[in-house]
C-alpha cells in the first residue's frame, strides 16, 4: 500500500519538484497539495492534485507531511501533525532559537525528520568536514562559503550553519561562542578558534557549500555544489519512507541514511 503524503508550499518550486519526485515514485501517494490561505491556487489543481489551504484536512489525509516553506508556516503545520498524529519532515531554514524549541516540543508526540538539506551529497559533505576538523583541530582556520540565488531570504545558508555546526562539534566547542558572521567594520585579528561564514546570493545559483580548512602554508577546501533541486525532493521522499515507521522524536538525514 502506497505511503500517504501531504506537500505544503505545493505552488512553489520546490513544491512542484516535490510532486514530481513522488508521481515517479511508486510507493508514495500524494494525498493532499496544500498552499497557504489566500494563495491564487487555492481550489485548482497542481501536477494533478487538487490545492487546500485547510491544514487539518490535508494532514489528517496523510501519514507524512513534507514542508520547505517558511518557519511559520512549518511551526503551524507542524501544530496540525501533532494534533492528527501525523509525522513530518521540515526541509525549511531561518528557525530562531525559539521557534527550534517549538519544534522539538512536537518532536515528543510525533515523528520529525528536520533537515537543512536532505541530498546525499550533502550529509555525506558534512562526515567529511566532520573528519577534517576533528583531525586538524585548532591548527586549522575553519571558514564557511555558501553561495545561492538572490532570492532566498535567510544568510547564511541553513546548510551552511550545520557545516559550521559540525565542524564545532569536532573541535569540542561551543558553535555560538565561535561563530563570526559580522566582519563588515575594523574588528582586529581573527580570534583563535573561530568559524567564520560568508555568503553570495546573486542569479539563479541553486547551492553552493565550501568549507576551508586553512593551515600555515596549505589548505583543505572540502566543496558540494547542487544541479539540481531534485537532490533535495529525492531526498526529502527517502527521509519520509523513514519517518513514517517512527512513533515519536526528533531525527535528521544522519538517521535516514544510517550515517550515524
Amino acid at each position: 500500500m502506497p505511503l500517504t503524503i501531504a506537500i505544503a508550499g505545493a505552488g512553489g518550486r520546490m513544491g512542484r519538484m516535490l510532486l514530481s519526485a513522488a508521481a515517479a515514485d511508486a510507493e508514495i501517494e500524494v494525498a493532499a497539495a496544500l498552499e497557504h490561505r489566500g494563495s491564487s491556487l487555492v481550489g485548482t489543481a497542481v501536477a494533478g492534485v487538487a490545492v487546500t489551504d485547510d491544514i487539518d484536512a490535508a494532514v489528517s489525509a496523510s501519514r507524512v507531511l513534507i514542508d520547505f516553506t517558511r518557519p511559520d508556516g512549518s511551526l503551524a503545520h507542524l501544530a496540525a501533525c501533532a494534533r492528527q498524529g501525523t509525522n513530518a519532515v521540515i526541509g525549511t531554514t531561518g528557525f530562531t532559537d525559539a521557534q527550534l524549541d517549538e519544534l522539538r516540543a512536537h518532536a515528543e508526540r510525533i515523528a520529525i525528520v528536520f533537515a537543512p538539506n536532505m541530498s546525499l551529497g550533502v550529509n555525506v559533505t558534512a562526515k567529511l568536514v566532520g573528519l577534517a576538523a576533528k583531525s586538524l583541530g585548532m591548527r586549522a582556520d575553519i571558514e564557511v562559503f555558501d553561495a545561492h540565488h538572490k532570492l532566498k531570504i535567510d544568510a547564511p545558508s541553513g546548510t551552511a550553519l550545520m557545516l559550521g555546526r559540525v565542524a564545532a562539534k569536532a573541535r569540542g566547542q561551543n558553535f555560538d561562542r565561535v561563530a563570526t558572521f559580522d566582519r563588515h567594520s575594523v574588528s582586529g585579528a581573527r580570534a583563535d578558534g573561530s568559524i567564520g561564514f560568508s555568503a553570495v546570493r546573486a542569479g539563479d545559483i541553486i547551492g553552493d557549500h565550501t568549507v576551508y580548512f586553512v593551515l600555515n602554508g596549505e589548505r583543505i577546501e572540502i566543496t558540494h555544489r547542487s544541479s539540481s533541486r531534485e537532490t533535495y525532493a529525492l531526498g526529502a521522499i527517502h527521509a519520509a519512507k523513514f519517518v513514517a515507521g517512527q512513533s515519536s522524536g526528533l531525527f535528521d538525514m544522519d538517521d535516514v541514511l544510517g550515517l550515524k
